[in-house]
């Protein structure tokens, strides 16, 4: 693919790599995070993930613990 048809990324890949953490031996983005790159608010993202959450396979998202949440 000719660098003219490449798409942009609008987020920088350092930024993103930034946001990623290990929990449970897995990279993970929580979701505040990704609300804040797509620009909206955390509550707004968790609405549509669950009005779709067919599209997501059971194993892409889990809820933190509270210790997970305090570490």
């Amino acid at each position: 693919m000719s660098e003219n048809n490449k798409e942009k990324s609008l987020v920088p890949d350092d930024l993103i790599a930034s946001r990623i953490l290990f929990i449970r031996d897995q990279k993970v983005m929580i979701d505040s995070d990704i609300a804040e790159l797509y620009g909206v608010e955390t509550k707004r993202l968790n609405e549509q993930v669950k009005r779709n959450s067919s599209r997501f396979p059971s194993n892409f998202m889990f809820e933190l613990t509270k210790e997970e949440k305090h570490r």
